[in-house]
């Protein structure tokens, strides 16, 4: 089982994103904390990938065309720490 942390203005910012996004959010947590980032992979939906640049390190899942979820997961300890979930500017 995969532990979630989320970062504090994360929290404070679901206030405003919109419901159906918040709901693709919490189906997203349930399978990082069944299966972990694997779960993750094998639904190509959620498109998650390794991120570069400046933020080499984290990844990023799709919740929709425009929402994404960044976050880092620490495989040796099992957690996953959820960095922000933003909209996608193209």
């Amino acid at each position: 089982m995969w532990i979630i942390y989320e970062k504090k203005s994360l929290i404070k910012s679901l206030k405003t994103i919109p419901l159906r996004i918040k709901k693709e959010y919490e189906i997203w947590k349930r399978i990082i904390e069944l299966q972990g980032t694997q779960g993750l992979r094998e639904i190509k939906g959620y498109h998650d990938e390794a991120l570069k640049g400046e933020w080499r390190g984290f990844r990023s899942s799709r919740l929709s065309l425009q929402w994404r979820v960044i976050y880092k997961a620490e495989k040796e300890e099992l957690e996953v720490y959820v960095i922000d979930l933003n909209a996608h500017k193209y």
